[in-house]
């Protein structure tokens, strides 16, 4: 197997949790707020030199509510979507940030990635297949931890900012949720998630979630058993929301085969600091892109 190693960061989960962590009060020097690109490179920078990945890449949104997903359930991420939402004002804060921060990375030779019409997480999902060795995922969204796999692909799930982390494998979803390891996408459709608009089969909470997909092993086989003797109650309930399940299946189901062109996603290491540097200079963010650069350049062990 290849031992190289793939670090998958879902840029928009570490830009948000920058916007809140990172005080206001850093600002560029004309005076603007610039704390959740500064929190987010720095951030980055310790994820680089913690995990030493030969091979990195930031996966954006370039619709976080595709259509396609809206069409299959209208709720979906619907609340996130209403004037006034909290999204809307982070989105607001992050709005004149974000350009800023890619446009540092790609100056320092990382990635960007995204693609019209689909969430960071189907990036990530295509990614991560094409990967040649094992797969790092950083990202706050549990969805991702259905791209788990072992010994492949491990997602690294912040617990406190980038310095403490689950890492979550299939021994770890089997013990916290007592499923199957691959099995997380399945439990999640039944359970749902009310802040992604997704109620789930009515009725069937975490509990009985669990328990169906350690009885049964998959979706496909819980579908299978609701359509032909449907015994029990918690089948029943599948059955009688099997129009939803189905839709909440592909609504659910990160891509794996967007067609993204082949991008070269070698972790730079000769790097021209200085004219980044300056730019990074003009946006208050020197500190962060200067440990970002330490860390891109620096070779563990």
């Amino acid at each position: 197997m290849d031992d190289s190693l793939t670090l998958l960061v879902d840029a928009p989960s570490l830009i948000y949790r920058a916007l809140f962590s990172t005080p206001d009060s850093i600002s560029t020097p004309q005076g603007t707020p610039i704390n959740a690109a500064y929190g987010f490179i720095r951030m980055l920078a310790r994820l680089v030199a913690d995990h030493d990945p030969d091979y990195i890449a930031c996966a954006t949104d370039e619709d976080w509510r595709p259509e396609w997903r809206v069409e299959l359930i209208p709720e979906y991420k619907a609340a996130r979507a209403e004037p006034g939402s909290a999204q809307e004002e982070a989105e607001d804060l992050l709005a004149p940030q974000v350009p800023v921060a890619y446009d540092l990375l790609e100056q320092t030779g990382i990635r960007v990635v995204g693609h019209e019409g689909f969430e960071a997480e189907d990036i990530i999902g295509t990614l991560a297949v094409r990967a040649p060795g094992k797969v790092l995922i950083f990202s706050g969204d549990r969805d991702l931890f259905q791209l788990v796999e072992d010994p492949h692909t491990v997602v690294l799930y912040p617990i406190r900012g980038v310095s403490k982390l689950d890492f979550v494998d299939e021994s770890y979803i089997e013990g916290k949720y007592g499923i199957p390891g691959r099995a997380y996408k399945d439990y999640a459709i039944l359970r749902g998630d009310a802040s992604d608009g997704l109620p789930g089969v009515r009725g069937i909470g975490e509990k009985l979630a669990s328990a169906l997909v350690a009885k049964h092993g998959s979706l496909d086989k819980i579908i299978e058993a609701a359509e032909t003797d449907a015994k029990g109650l918690p089948l029943q309930k599948v059955k009688r929301d099997l129009d939803y399940v189905k839709r909440a299946e592909q609504v659910v189901t990160i891509q794996t085969d967007i067609p993204i062109p082949e991008v070269d996603l070698t972790r730079p290491r000769q790097i021209e600091a200085k004219e980044i540097l300056a730019a990074a200079g003009d946006h208050g963010l020197a500190s962060p892109v200067k440990s970002l650069l330490q860390a891109l350049a620096s070779t563990s062990g």
